[in-house]
């Protein structure tokens, strides 16, 4: 893997405390039943334009055919339950402006941009083609990879999402990410939190807020993503992008949930499967738009089948 991997730069700003990331490991396979020995996992930083960087987790070791690319407002770890009941060699990718990535200098509507930035990250990564499976904003930014280079991607997985995704169809998302910028204490973030994901844990999403969130040396915190007026999370302007991924050569599949906050709808699905009649469609009961949170046992064993076909599926 070519990448560098610097210390995380001094920020008189923030007090992170005692915090390592990789330190809650167990409490994913405890919460889950999973037996599941956590492979070695690296957070790697890699350079996309000759500026900027692109971070993420490196699970096992090379060779690596699988990448996941997470939604708007979340980061890396959004997969880690996923990765260790996997099992699998794998990169997960911080978008730019999200988790360790450096801020995006464009949009966070600009698919294109993302989707060059995922480009560049890919090249130094894996080893070609590989499965790319991408969630909400992720999985948009993943068409577009998909569609300009095959030569990287072997199947494209979207989860919960097509370029049908309106404003109104993700709005309880959006209303969300788009909250407060600011929290005077941990408590205050983790009820907002809880408010919005009533069907998760709480330890889940206590967990989720320590690797997305940061506390200042004023007591107070903030998201790790980017937060400025021209990244607001609004659903993306994705006008054209049923043409593109009509484009897509590869294999491609939709994994969808099925319980309230899904943004997919059946109108959705049925337009996915007319621009990719060859398509794969997943349903998962029990899931609403983050399946990874929701039900990441099943969508494990979801992406072994669909990316890995002809390995056997994973216990069910």
């Amino acid at each position: 893997m070519r990448s560098v991997a610097p210390p995380e730069k001094p920020d008189d700003e923030y007090d992170d405390g005692d915090y390592d990331e990789f330190s809650y490991f167990g409490e994913n396979l405890r919460e889950w039943g999973l037996t599941a020995r956590v492979p070695v996992v690296r957070r790697f930083f890699v350079a996309v334009d000759g500026l900027r960087q692109l971070s993420g987790l490196a699970w096992g070791d090379e060779p690596y055919r699988l990448a996941l690319v997470h939604g708007g407002g979340q980061n890396a770890h959004t997969f880690d339950t996923v990765a260790l009941a996997l099992e699998r060699p794998l990169v997960a990718i911080d978008l730019a402006g999200h988790g360790h990535s450096d801020p995006a200098p464009f949009s966070h509507r600009d698919l294109a941009r993302h989707g060059d930035d995922l480009i560049g990250a890919l090249e130094k990564l894996v080893e070609p083609p590989c499965a790319l499976v991408g969630m909400s904003l992720g999985g948009l930014c993943s068409i577009v990879v998909a569609a300009k280079r095959p030569d990287l991607v072997s199947r494209l997985v979207l989860i919960d999402i097509t370029p049908g995704v309106t404003a109104e169809k993700a709005r309880h998302v959006t209303d969300f990410v788009n909250g407060p910028a600011t929290f005077d204490s941990f408590d205050e973030l983790l009820a907002r939190t809880i408010a919005h994901n009533p069907t998760r844990s709480e330890s889940s999403l206590r967990r989720g807020i320590l690797h997305n969130a940061r506390r200042r040396r004023d007591g107070t915190w903030v998201w790790r993503h980017q937060q400025s007026p021209e990244a607001s999370f609004d659903a993306p302007d994705v006008a054209d992008l049923w043409a593109t991924l009509r484009l897509v050569r590869v294999p491609v599949a939709l994994v969808r949930g099925m319980a309230p906050g899904s943004v997919v709808d059946d109108d959705d699905e049925a337009a996915f499967v007319d621009a990719q009649p060859r398509a794969s469609v997943v349903h998962v009961d029990g899931a609403g738009h983050s399946i990874q949170g929701d039900q990441p046992l099943e969508l494990a064993t979801a992406l072994e089948n669909l990316c890995f076909p002809s390995s056997g599926a994973l216990p069910s």
